[in-house]
């Protein structure tokens, strides 16, 4: 079936729901970014529900059998030291590792931070920057707070100096990579060039994730727990620039690009009166 036919049958559909005595005037009632933000508030709940169960889990010494048969599957059964796949997986693995330590990850984010302020969204810039500062506080602090030790029962690919759970390298890679994705997002009009930064983000978050799974420097629950935790952190800050658009606090999405909303208006009315 065509795309044609079938948005015509989505409409189709929507007609008659509209039509329902009380589901039709609620849909009527809400707009399509209501929807779009509500949707957000569903997953960041979900997400914060699979950290919490997660770290429940971690708690009890529940894991223990998933996690140690998750790392030894992805070990030589002769040899715990040598990580499966050829000899360059192991060193790609380095390599994506290192997209969410925490000198790349601040580098990233200043570069972001100039470029939104190079584009006039000095706002969007600062809440880059507190969004991102606030994630590696809770981070670090949650890491304390919790304690769990790294695994023990592979060699590590490389070396660690922090506590397990939740996963640091996952959890700031989701905060900053689908942090900057969404508020980025945000601030352009086009869908494509949201699909292209949302889901960017996405992958690189997923890349660090199992990479740290497959040098065994975490357990996979402490991988899941970050990537739970910081997609939820990463969803809130959508949700925080959204409502500050909303104010007229941070810049929307057709305001920068070199001229803000008023300097436009301003130009727009000085033509016209020529």
């Amino acid at each position: 079936m065509s795309a044609h036919p079938r948005k015509s049958l989505l409409l189709a559909g929507l007609r008659r729901l509209e039509a329902v005595p009380v589901i039709g005037p609620m849909l009527a009632s809400v707009s399509g970014m209501e929807r779009a933000t509500l949707a957000v508030l569903g997953f960041v709940a979900i997400a914060f529900y699979v950290f919490i169960e997660v770290a429940d889990e971690v708690m009890e010494g529940a894991t223990g059998g998933l996690d140690r048969g998750i790392l030894l599957a992805l070990r030589n059964p002769a040899d715990p030291s040598d990580p499966i796949g050829p000899p360059w997986l192991e060193e790609a693995m380095r390599d994506f590792t290192a997209l969410g330590g925490t000198s790349v990850l601040t580098l990233l984010t200043i570069l972001v931070a100039v470029f939104l302020t190079m584009t006039r969204k000095r706002h969007a810039a600062w809440l880059v920057l507190l969004s991102v500062a606030g994630g590696t506080a809770l981070s670090q602090i949650l890491k304390w707070g919790f304690d769990r030790p790294r695994p023990d029962l592979v060699p590590h690919g490389m070396a660690v100096y922090s506590q397990s759970f939740p996963s640091g390298h996952a959890m700031l890679s989701a905060v900053v990579y689908l942090t900057l994705g969404a508020l980025l997002a945000r601030t352009q009009a086009r869908t494509r060039v949201k699909v292209f930064f949302l889901g960017s983000a996405a992958a690189l978050t997923v890349i660090v994730g199992i990479s740290r799974i497959y040098l065994g420097v975490h357990w996979p629950t402490d991988v899941l727990g970050g990537w739970a935790l910081g997609a939820a952190w990463a969803c809130s800050c959508w949700l925080l620039m959204l409502w500050l658009q909303r104010r007229g606090e941070v810049e929307g999405e057709t305001e920068g690009n070199g001229m803000d909303a008023r300097a436009r208006a301003e130009r727009t009315a000085s033509q016209a009166d020529r």
